[in-house]
This record gives C-alpha cells, sequence and structure tokens, in this order.
C-alpha cells in the first residue's frame, strides 16, 4: 500500500518559517478527532527549524533542518509510553491518542528526537500529525509541504519498495540512524547538518592575485576524499568530511609549488590565506 514519507532538502531550506506558519494556521484553535485536540497559541513548534553555522569568518555556511515528528517505524515513543496511547496507522503515520493520552507528561521524554509537546491546558502530549485527517480527505500535500516556497519539503505517498529506490537514486537520510528509529521522514543533503568542511582562500604571490582554478584535495590516511576547485575570489570547500578526523589538505595550481599541511578536523574549518609561490 501507498505509506507517508516526507522528503526534505536541507540545502533548499531558507529558513522562512512558512512551514511551521502553515502549521499553526492548521492546528491553533482546530480540534482533529481522533486525531488532535488544538494545538496551544504558543510554545509548541510541530515543525520545528533548527539551525547550524559552519566554519569561522569570512567563509561561514548556515544550515537549516525542518524537524516535524518522523513517524519512526520503529518509534521509541510507542514502545516506551503507556499501552494504547500512542499507536501507528496502517499508512506509517504516528498518532498520540488525544484521549488515552490524557494525563500522561512522561509521553514528552519518549521521543529522543524531542519532537513531543506538553499541552498544559488539554492535559495531553501532542506533535505532528502528519495531516492525517487531511490525508484522510484525499490530500496529496501536508500543509508544510503545500506552503514551501522553494520545495524543500514534499510528501511522497510511495510503497515500501518505491521508498527504497527513491531513497537510494536520491541519496536520502534519516536523521541519527544510530537510534535505529527507522523514521520516515528522510532528508536530502543531510551533510550541510552532520557533516564539516576545510575551506580556504587560495592567493598567487607573483600577482597578489586571487588564485581561481587552483585544486584543493583532502586526504584521509593517505586516501583521497574530496576535491575541488577555487572559485573567482580563491576561496574552496571540501565537504562531507567526518568531524574528528586527521586530514591533509593539499593546494595546487599549475605553475606554482604546492602546499600541503595536515588538520584535525574538530568541526568545519576555515584555514584562512594560503599562498602559492612561482
Amino acid at each position: 500500500m501507498k505509506k507517508w514519507n516526507l522528503v526534505i532538502d536541507v540545502d533548499r531550506c531558507m529558513d522562512c518559517n512558512d512551514c511551521f506558519l502553515a502549521d499553526k494556521d492548521e492546528f491553533t484553535g482546530n480540534d482533529f478527532p481522533p486525531y488532535s485536540v488544538a494545538q496551544p497559541w504558543s510554545g509548541h513548534r510541530w515543525m520545528n527549524i533548527m539551525r547550524k553555522e559552519r566554519g569561522q569568518y569570512p567563509l561561514v555556511q548556515v544550515a537549516y533542518l525542518p524537524t516535524p515528528c518522523l513517524h519512526c517505524d520503529d518509534a521509541p515513543c510507542i514502545r516506551d509510553s503507556p499501552p494504547g496511547t500512542i499507536y501507528k496507522r496502517a499508512d506509517g503515520l504516528v498518532i498520540i491518542d488525544p484521549v488515552k493520552a490524557e494525563g500522561h507528561p512522561e509521553i514528552v521524554n519518549t521521543c529522543p528526537y524531542e519532537v513531543i509537546y506538553w499541552n498544559e491546558e488539554a492535559r495531553v502530549a501532542q506533535k505532528c500529525t502528519g495531516c492525517a485527517h487531511l490525508i484522510d480527505d484525499g490530500w496529496l500535500n501536508t500543509r508544510c509541504s503545500q506552503v514551501c516556497p522553494t520545495e524543500a519539503i514534499r510528501l511522497v505517498l510511495a510503497d515500501d519498495a518505491e521508498m527504497t529506490s527513491l531513497v537510494a537514486a536520491e541519496g536520502l537520510e534519516v536523521l541519527r540512524p544510530e537510534l535505529a528509529a527507522k523514521p520516515r521522514v528522510y532528508y536530502k543533503n543531510l551533510h550541510l547538518w552532520t557533516k564539516a568542511f576545510i575551506a580556504g582562500s587560495v592567493v598567487f604571490s607573483d600577482t597578489d592575485e586571487c588564485g581561481e582554478g587552483a585544486t584543493a584535495a583532502v586526504s584521509l590516511d593517505g586516501q583521497k576524499i574530496g576535491e575541488t576547485t577555487a572559485d573567482n575570489y580563491g576561496d574552496f570547500y571540501v565537504d562531507g568530511l567526518e568531524p574528528g578526523g586527521e586530514y591533509t589538505l593539499t593546494v595546487a595550481a599549475a605553475g606554482y609549488a604546492s602546499l600541503s599541511q595536515t588538520l584535525k578536523l574538530a568541526q568545519s574549518l576555515n584555514v584562512g590565506r594560503l599562498v602559492l609561490q612561482r
């Protein structure tokens, strides 16, 4: 059967918060039994956009990570909450029963992704429902995917085999795979959030010009794992590196002596100005 999946492209998210506002518009002041009671006016972020800065001035990148409920197939919240308070639908959506879950604040702490909130007025734990009430009405979009101006969020209704193929074709990943929760929210370009880069600015010594076209290669244990070319400002980024590794950076250009340095990469790093000598 067709199941609910959400695909989020980190590279396309501009932190406009349209998804967050659409969620508020849909759920604040509105009950949608049997899936949810009205979301409070403040305090809940059923679509929470997290922010992360990588690098150091002036070579800095900012990534935004929209994070709703991930509707996990092996959901810790179902496993660790009182029986019957949370259940999974056949289409993959994980729902907190607003009646059976009433009076159980401990449910909030069962989610390692921290996407469950406590509604003090209704005395119930709440989260993103995946717009279950709209899906039941035949919608092919959630409110968040409907309003996203950059198409960073898209709803994919597909069977498991189709989704497996899409994951492989687009290089999709899940958030915190070590939890083995099997989320149904997949991310594209997740390296912008989880990995690190080495960046720098190349200058040619004899002309004092930006080192456009210089190559920057990164190796680990003698094996090249990344390479890029400096842009017209002489700037380069080699991304997708695992934090904590010890890497060798080599910068080279035709007619100039190359430069190499070994770097212990705790986080994304701007190595600064690199001057190539004739």
